[in-house]
């Protein structure tokens, strides 16, 4: 379980870019990070975090759509 600023925190970490999204170059870039992101949102694989939550379809994770993401997973505390 994360609190909302744990996510922030962790969502600035590994936008690396810092253009308020994550790529899945970010989440391959960051596997430590990616780790803590796919058991947080009980997706297996940047992949499926990007089928699942990219509500845009742009290819990237925004700090909402992450939120949501582990919202959904229940893991937001």
């Amino acid at each position: 379980m994360t609190t909302e600023q744990e996510l922030q925190s962790l969502f600035n970490t590994l936008d690396t870019d810092q253009d308020g999204k994550i790529s899945i170059n970010d989440l391959f870039l960051s596997p430590g990070l990616s780790v803590i992101i796919s058991s947080e949102t009980n997706s297996t694989t940047p992949q499926e975090l990007l089928v699942n939550y990219d509500s845009d379809k742009d290819g990237s994770i925004t700090f909402e759509e992450l939120k949501e993401a582990v919202e959904k997973a229940n893991n937001l505390t």
